[in-house]
């Protein structure tokens, strides 16, 4: 049996390769609208945040988004991403998986 690669991304905060499906994307479209995309489908550039609270605070911190897209995002946004990567946390300690 052959074993299946396992994608891998580049978290934009820490810079650690992860598996993709231990990342949330965010997205940027032709409009400059920046977003999180649960489906990882969204047409755009993507950027991606391990699901992890304490890396979605550095991001806010640190404006991380903001400057990767060249955009400037409100607190609202940064505050969605923490809530969305603590409900990936709870969905992984429960599941075992997102």
């Amino acid at each position: 049996m052959k074993k299946r690669k396992v994608p891998m991304r580049k978290d934009i905060v820490t810079c650690e390769m992860m598996p993709k499906r231990e990342l949330i994307r965010v997205v940027r479209n032709k409009e400059n609208e920046v977003s999180v995309d649960p489906t990882g489908k969204k047409a755009g550039r993507g950027a991606y945040i391990a699901a992890d609270v304490k890396i979605a605070t550095r991001a806010k911190k640190e404006r991380t988004f903001d400057k990767a897209f060249g955009v400037k995002l409100e607190d609202e946004f940064y505050d969605q991403l923490i809530d969305y990567a603590d409900h990936l946390q709870e969905r992984i300690k429960l599941f075992g998986h997102v």
